[in-house]
């Protein structure tokens, strides 16, 4: 276990940042995933994997926040899930495809494999932690049995029965694990890092952005140089920023301060990093996209698709953000609520407009809303080193 009351005790180790490298190729492939399947059945497909791909990294965090990565043990079991999510990796973009099998058994492999060892960590240790945890593994060996099945029969079955393993996952860890018949505990109370949750949690939202500059970089560089590429590249960069800029200086240090000072410190990280993140890093999976297709079709006549990627990741970001704050801090963003409305009423104009301007408009919308609320940090007197 991670030791108590030392500088390894919030610390960030690099073999954490080396299993994350594995997600920037993930979510490389899901954005992929995502563009070549713009529909409504593309995006349910999306959803499913994009949940799945970050619940398996979020579990990782959580265990890498009891258990010392400084130690071989836990550094080789590290790297041994960062070998089964490379594998995880390559199947996603055929995941409802031929590799669904491939995807299924890595998925499994990760998390059971990763349960068990804390399983045996935690067994001579710590006793409530280890009860606790073998619930876990009950519940994730259920939904093991939908995910498997799903990838052995028809096509037409995988979806639901994935979808239903999913909410196997995420209905258990929203009610603490509870068996039937056996006492509950609060999984991480007592235990957890805020600091280190928090850090993580922030690296993730940086390897997403990474990964839409990968995908954009590589679109512009696949066509010929023009204006409209050139307006392009520049729209995704700024919103890239302003992406980066709202969630860094708004609130990024506001959940490490209120897990320390929480009552229930695993029930409020599991709300906020575990459930609530997930919109902020669809929202930036989405906003790729929208890069990708603005840069492959910049004055192509609107489609709904189109206008729905284009608009959505922005929306879903700044509603991930809006929780995110209000379950931390209880604090209402007035301006990401503005910002969500304006880009919501767009919907209204899209059809008039071509990709490349909605993206544009849209950016611009989005520059407001992180400037407005810079502006409002800075008149009440919050310093630079304070914000968040």
């Amino acid at each position: 276990m991670r030791p108590e009351d030392s500088e390894r005790t919030d610390r960030v180790t690099y073999i954490e940042l080396f299993f994350d490298l594995i997600f920037v190729f993930a979510l490389t492939q899901l954005s992929n995933h995502l563009y070549e399947n713009q529909s409504v059945l593309g995006a349910a497909e999306s959803a499913v994997l994009v949940l799945a791909l970050w619940w398996v990294w979020v579990y990782t965090t959580w265990v890498t926040n009891w258990l010392d990565p400084a130690r071989l043990l836990v550094r080789g079991v590290v790297i041994g899930l960062a070998l089964v999510g490379l594998v995880m990796s390559t199947s996603i973009y055929e995941a409802f495809g031929d590799r669904g099998l491939a995807f299924a058994l890595a998925y499994v492999a990760l998390q059971l494999g990763r349960t068990v060892f804390m399983v045996l960590a935690a067994a001579r240790h710590d006793a409530e932690l280890y009860r606790e945890l073998a619930q876990v593994l009950v519940w994730l060996s259920i939904a093991s049995v939908f995910w498997i099945a799903g990838a052995l029969l028809p096509l037409a079955y995988r979806l639901p029965v994935w979808a239903a393993a999913l909410v196997v996952e995420y209905l258990s860890a929203n009610r603490g694990f509870r068996i039937p018949g056996m006492t509950s505990g609060r999984l991480g109370d007592g235990r957890l890092s805020g600091a280190h949750i928090a850090e993580r949690s922030a690296l993730f939202v940086i390897i997403a952005l990474g990964e839409s500059f990968l995908v954009t970089g590589f679109a512009f560089v696949d066509q010929e140089a023009s204006v409209a590429g050139v307006i392009g590249v520049i729209t995704a960069f700024v919103t890239a920023v302003a992406m980066w800029w709202l969630y860094f200086d708004h609130g990024e240090r506001a959940g490490s301060r209120a897990i320390e000072n929480a009552d229930m410190p695993g029930k409020l990280a599991r709300v906020a990093y575990t459930y609530v993140h997930t919109l902020i890093i669809a929202g930036i999976v989405l906003a790729s996209v929208a890069d990708k297709e603005i840069l492959a079709h910049p004055d192509a006549g609107m489609k709904l698709s189109t206008a729905i990627t284009i608009i959505g990741g922005p929306v879903l970001y700044l509603v991930g953000l809006l929780l995110f704050r209000w379950v931390v801090a209880r604090e209402l963003l007035r301006f990401h609520i503005v910002g969500v409305a304006v880009m919501l009423a767009l919907f209204a104009v899209a059809f008039t407009l071509t990709p490349l301007v909605l993206g544009v408009v849209v950016t611009l919308a989005l520059v407001g809303v992180a400037s407005a609320e810079t502006i409002v940090r800075v008149r009440r007197g919050t310093d630079d080193a304070e914000a968040g």
